[in-house]
């Protein structure tokens, strides 16, 4: 009897079908949904538009991933492979009866992703359309009301302030009428002087000058229905807290541009303001090394309290500011923390506020030297504050009113000229309009 040869079939590979679908479930969900007609909510029929352009591309045989895996599926199950996906067939020795996902995932995935972007609505319910739900859907909302944060106060706290009795409305200060330091000036008129054995002697003759405040009104009025009051929680404490801070700025707005007719006399208009002038040949809205040496120069050395007040349109100007020394250079305006240490910016070593008072660059009043020790001011006890329900009781409103009472002007009525030299000085200098 012959012997009987033994024969092997062969065994078809098999293929870790769950790790395909797992991997690429997502894009064949959304490419499956591509090929369903979509009903917008209005009544008009929505044709999802499969990418012809991306089949259009060499080879591409699929309209999607979806059909892709059921012929790979398919094919693992023993059946003969479909004929789109014999060109994808592995070439590798090791993988053979195996598809090429990187040759087969770029030809398709475009055709799925396109399909996804053409879905212009959700098949059902869904936030984007109100009236499917989406006004349905609420926000969060904080109790608070959100505020800026602005540097009110800051000249207020520095000027000099004194509080006036309850049976005053305003207070005369006496001063020395000292505008010059030559001799027989001093102190208004007083004088010291050399004589001889037997000579007869010269009195001095001092002369004074009053200085008169009367407080002035500035208010603040806000009406709030009850119904706003009750159902805003919030409100109530944002009037209470900016309010009053208007009534702050506009007293220190005052203190820097005030008039002196009906309201406090302003550093800008006072009799004792020294304007240092712009060098020459300077452009226009600048400032200079220059300007910053020849204002200090001026200021009423006896303080050791100057502050620079400057709008926040100078600081570019300042940040290049420096001194020529040999080949090098010395810094003037030293920005807060970095080499100053400071939590404030310094020019000649005083801090740096930038308020909100001062002019635009390259006019007066940009940028100001300034001891507001040297500022006086009264008020009647700070801010008064009251509210009401009877003004407008009978149509359910509350009133708020804040009341502060507030004068002021520079101590000093005019410049002072030095005993040696002609420069004029004073606590307050404002650089000229460039």
């Amino acid at each position: 009897m012959a012997e009987e040869k033994e024969t092997s079939q062969p065994v078809a590979p098999t293929v870790d079908i769950e790790a395909i679908v797992r991997e690429t479930a997502a894009e064949a969900v959304k490419a499956y949904q591509a090929s369903l007609p979509i009903v917008d909510r209005s009544g008009h029929d929505v044709t999802v538009t499969e990418s012809e352009e991306d089949r259009a591309l060499a080879g591409n045989p699929y309209k999607g991933l979806g059909e892709f895996l059921m012929d790979v599926a398919d094919a693992t199950k023993g059946g003969l492979p479909d004929q789109r996906l014999m060109p994808l067939q592995s070439k590798d020795a090791d993988m053979r009866g195996f598809f090429d996902m990187s040759a087969a995932v770029p030809q398709v995935v475009g055709s799925s992703r396109d399909a996804r972007k053409s879905l212009k609505a959700p098949t059902g319910l869904g936030e984007l359309i109100p009236q499917d739900g989406g006004f349905l859907v609420g926000t969060d909302r904080q109790s608070t009301i959100m505020s800026r944060v602005y540097g009110v106060g800051q000249l207020l706290s520095r000027i000099d302030t004194v509080t006036i009795s309850a049976n005053s409305n305003g207070m005369t200060f006496y001063r020395e009428a000292e505008t010059s330091r030559v001799d027989g000036s001093r102190r208004g008129g007083i004088r010291a002087y050399h004589a001889a054995e037997a000579a007869e002697k010269t009195a001095s003759h001092p002369t004074f000058d009053e200085m008169e405040l009367k407080l002035y009104k500035i208010i603040g009025l806000v009406y709030a229905t009850d119904e706003l009051l009750a159902d805003a929680s919030a409100l109530e404490g944002w009037i209470m807290s900016n309010l009053p801070e208007e009534l702050r700025f506009v007293a220190e707005n005052d203190v820097i541009r005030g008039t002196g007719a009906g309201m406090a006399m302003g550093i800008l208009n006072s009799g004792c303001l020294v304007t240092q002038g712009a060098e020459v040949g300077q452009a226009a809205d600048t400032v200079v090394a220059e300007n910053i040496t020849n204002m200090w120069s001026r200021r009423w050395a006896r303080k050791n309290d100057y502050v620079w007040l400057i709008n926040q349109d100078v600081e570019p100007q300042l940040d290049y500011l420096a001194l020529a020394v040999g080949v090098g250079g010395q810094l003037v305006y030293m920005p807060a923390g970095g080499l100053s240490g400071r939590p404030y910016a310094t020019l000649k070593g005083a801090p740096v506020l930038t308020v909100e008072y001062c002019s635009t660059v390259g006019t007066v009043g940009d940028i100001i030297l300034a001891s507001l020790s040297e500022y006086q001011a009264i008020d009647k006890g700070g801010m008064q504050s009251a509210s009401s329900i009877h003004v407008r009781f009978v149509n359910d409103e509350s009133v708020f009113r804040f009341v502060m009472r507030f004068d002021g002007q520079p101590k000093w009525g005019a410049p002072l000229t030095p005993f040696q030299g002609v420069i004029t000085q004073s606590p307050f200098v404002a650089l000229a309009t460039r």
